[in-house]
């Protein structure tokens, strides 16, 4: 079993959509973060006028599905920052509707301890794949001397542990099942059995298992081959993104098969994605070994769970 950490937060103006600060214990990080209606008030304080990285998040102007992120970093964040609201046509950024800031506490980032995390952090971005970056190409900054780059190896981790707790999940890596099988993964990871559904009228059976809380369609899957069911369904738009990113692909069959391992964020939306209409993923997934739903397998693992004694 992995570790505890101890993260504190600070609601700076002591409301949950105002100003927020967090700190891991042992870790000199600095993190501030804030909506973009706030920033007048972000940009005076002294973590701004640091060494530091930074994230502007929002949705994806040409897909509103999916989340952008523009990772920069900057020895004057807040003038940095300043540049970034301006209008898009003024050299601006008009996409972002959240800023996280990371900071350090003894102020010992340099400028080029920026820019290496900068560079290592679009790459993680990258490669996690839950996202858009914003930042173009990016260019590798090796520049640094070996015990400092073992310190921002470190600096980075406490980045990835602090990030999800705050909501922004983008540099976490992204597990799927067939790594699982194929590679070894050093962390601990927590799986479920393997779920199958089957299609409305058809023969096909697709396959899923639960990773980490994440609930994945597994590569060779097959879906409808198109969306049946009401046109304003939540499930529609996702549906139409996965056909429009490649997720889903034509196999020359009548159905579309999955090219990869795909998370989803319920078994109730892999459902509705793979039946082409609204479908309850807590009793249309089945365990491959007992056939019980998703449902009963869930409610399984809470009837054998007991409250452990206070000491």
């Amino acid at each position: 079993m992995s570790q505890g950490r101890s993260l504190r937060l600070f609601l700076v103006d002591g409301t949950p959509n105002g100003l927020l600060t967090a700190e891991i214990m042992n870790w000199t990080g600095h993190v501030l973060t804030g909506p973009r209606s706030k920033l007048a008030e972000l940009v005076q304080r002294a973590e701004c006028a640091r060494t530091g990285v930074y994230f502007l998040v929002g949705p994806d102007p040409d897909d509103s599905v999916r989340t952008r992120v523009y990772i920069g970093e900057s020895d004057d964040v807040a003038q940095r920052l300043k540049q970034h609201n301006r209008p898009q046509e003024q050299g601006g950024k008009d996409f972002w509707e959240r800023v996280c800031l990371i900071t350090s506490k003894d102020q010992n980032l340099t400028k080029a301890h920026a820019k290496y995390l900068e560079s290592k952090l679009i790459q993680i971005a990258s490669q996690a794949g839950r996202c858009l970056v914003g930042n173009g190409t990016a260019h590798s900054y090796t520049n640094l001397p070996e015990s400092d780059r073992a310190d921002m190896a470190f600096f980075l981790e406490q980045i990835r542990i602090v990030l999800p707790v705050l909501g922004l999940d983008f540099l976490r890596e992204l597990i799927k099942p067939s790594k699982l099988v194929m590679e070894s993964v050093e962390q601990p990871v927590s799986q479920s059995p393997r779920f199958a559904l089957q299609l409305p009228k058809s023969k096909e059976r697709a396959q899923a298992q639960e990773v980490d809380g994440e609930f994945f369609v597994l590569k060779g899957a097959r879906a409808r081959a198109q969306w049946v069911g009401t046109a304003d369904h939540n499930y529609r738009n996702l549906y139409q993104q996965l056909v429009s990113d490649g997720v889903m692909v034509s196999d020359g069959s009548e159905y579309l098969v999955f090219k990869d391992d795909y998370a989803f964020s319920s078994p109730s939306a892999a459902a509705a994605v793979l039946c082409g209409r609204a479908a309850s993923g807590r009793t249309a997934w089945l365990v491959e070994d007992s056939g019980e739903t998703y449902a009963a397998w869930q409610d399984s693992q809470l009837n054998g769970v007991g409250v452990k004694p206070e000491n």
